[in-house]
Parts: structure tokens; C-alpha cells; sequence
């Protein structure tokens, strides 16, 4: 077990950096790691891939809180924003976790390894929406919500890839867009731990010291690793060339991307 746990620390540290290093969510970094990580460990392929999305899920809810607040300090969180698309957040995160537990593990793969090719498109050219609309009204954050929320516990992320595009869309500018953003990451991952937490406490061929879906030695490695390198990927963030490193992970999501998909084919 402690082979294992110090597996989860080196995960947790890479994440951590990365994730201060580059500015991108967590769960990004997390799942396809904790994927090769749980194959490596022999656990079950029946549940291997809701383990990573849940343990993913639950290991952003503790790092949001230290980000969202470090935005809050600067004033880069529009509250309104996060109150009027809180509700949707919730319900959709929920339902997203119940429909990937109805979903294999080969699904689960596929609609990640997509999402993945579509992050890593967006970090090569730079791609980002122009400002062309207000925010919606309360039904139609609501539906945002719902939305932002399915996807982000389909693919074990804080949403960041989502509402962070779509804020910039409805003119909002970048900083509180990514100030709000992170904000919103912590009630899509209270929602989806819960959600993979539930869905999980009836599944079979789970391993030893899992709570539903997720994996409690690799969240304890995550937790404990990641909120000491994050702040060396911040201080790194301000002397290294971060456009550059950006495509450079770009190109390495779109290995880790392919060689899911050969091992899905």
C-alpha cells in the first residue's frame, strides 16, 4: 500500500505543477493519469474509468476552494454569475455521474478521448470565441448550467474548458472570466463526487479502500501532492514562456488522447 500511495503523491505532484504551470483544470491532467495508473495497479476494467472520472471529481473539490478564493482576493468573481447558474450546475453534474455509471468503460474512454482532441485543438491555435452576447436569463443559465455540468462529470473536469469560452462569448472579460470559472469548479465537483459516490456504492469489482467510485489512497496522494507543487507551477508560470509550454502540452494530451484510442481499438 505504500508503493501505492507514493504512485498517487508522484501523480499529485505532476498535476499540481502542471496545473499552476499552464493554468488548466485539474481533472484534464488527473483522469488519463489515474486511468494508466489504475491498469498499472490491475484493477478492474469494468470500473476503471468511472474510478478516475470520481477520484478526479473529488480531488477538485478540495483544490477550487484555494483557487476560487485567490480570485475572490483580486476581485475576478462575478457572483451573480455563479449564483444564477448554480442550480443548473448542480442538476446537471448529478445526472451526468448516474448516466456515466450506466455507460461501460470503453464509452467512458471514447467521449474522453474527444473531449481531449478538443481541449488540445483549442491550446494549439489559440482558439477562443469573440465577445457577441449579454449573459442569458435565469432559464437559459439554468440550461448553461445543466450543460456545463454533464459534460464536466462525463470527462471528470472543474468545467474550466466550457464556461470559461462561453463567459468570453457573453463579454465578460477574461480575467473574471476565469476568476468566475473557478468558482464554478467547486459546486460541478461537490455535485460530482456525491454523484460518483452514490452511483458507486452498489458497483462490482471495486478495489479495497474505494468509497463509491472513488479511490481514497489515489485521492490522498492527489490532495497532499498537488497543493504543494502548485504554487512551484504558479512562481515557474512567471519566468517560463507559458504560450509556448501550452502547445507543447497540447501535443502531449493528443499522445496520451491516441494511445487511448488504440487501446479502445
Amino acid at each position: 500500500m505504500i508503493s501505492i500511495f507514493a504512485m498517487y503523491l508522484v501523480v499529485g505532484a505532476v498535476a499540481g505543477v502542471l496545473a499552476g504551470l499552464l493554468g488548466i483544470g485539474g481533472g484534464l491532467i488527473i483522469v488519463p493519469m489515474l486511468f494508466f495508473c489504475f491498469t498499472r495497479q490491475g484493477i478492474s476494467d469494468q470500473a476503471i474509468m468511472h474510478l478516475a472520472l470520481g477520484t478526479s471529481m473529488a480531488s477538485i473539490m478540495f483544490t477550487a476552494v484555494s483557487s476560487f478564493w485567490s480570485h475572490h482576493r483580486r476581485g475576478a468573481v462575478k457572483w451573480i454569475v455563479v449564483r444564477r447558474i448554480v442550480v443548473g450546475i448542480f442538476t446537471g453534474t448529478f445526472l451526468g455521474t448516474c448516466v456515466a455509471a450506466a455507460l461501460s468503460t470503453p464509452v467512458l474512454k471514447c467521449f474522453f478521448v474527444i473531449f481531449l482532441y478538443y481541449v488540445s485543438f483549442q491550446m494549439i491555435t489559440g482558439k477562443k470565441p469573440k465577445p457577441g452576447r449579454r449573459l442569458p436569463g435565469r432559464a437559459g443559465m439554468f440550461g448553461v448550467g445543466n450543460i456545463i455540468g454533464l459534460v464536466s462529470s462525463l470527462v471528470g473536469i472543474g468545467g474550466g474548458s466550457l464556461s470559461v469560452p462561453f463567459m468570453i462569448w457573453c463579454n465578460i472579460p477574461l480575467h473574471q472570466a476565469i476568476g468566475t470559472s473557478a468558482a464554478i469548479g467547486f459546486p460541478i465537483a461537490v455535485a460530482g463526487t456525491m454523484g460518483y459516490i452514490f452511483n458507486g456504492l452498489s458497483a462490482a469489482s471495486l478495489p479495497e479502500f474505494s468509497l463509491g467510485y472513488v479511490y481514497l489512497p489515489a485521492l490522498g496522494g492527489l490532495i497532499t501532492a498537488s497543493v504543494l507543487t502548485a504554487p512551484l507551477g504558479v512562481r515557474l508560470a512567471h519566468s517560463l514562456p507559458v504560450d509556448r509550454l501550452k502547445r507543447i502540452f497540447a501535443f502531449l494530451l493528443v499522445v496520451v488522447a491516441t494511445k487511448m484510442l488504440t487501446g479502445l481499438i
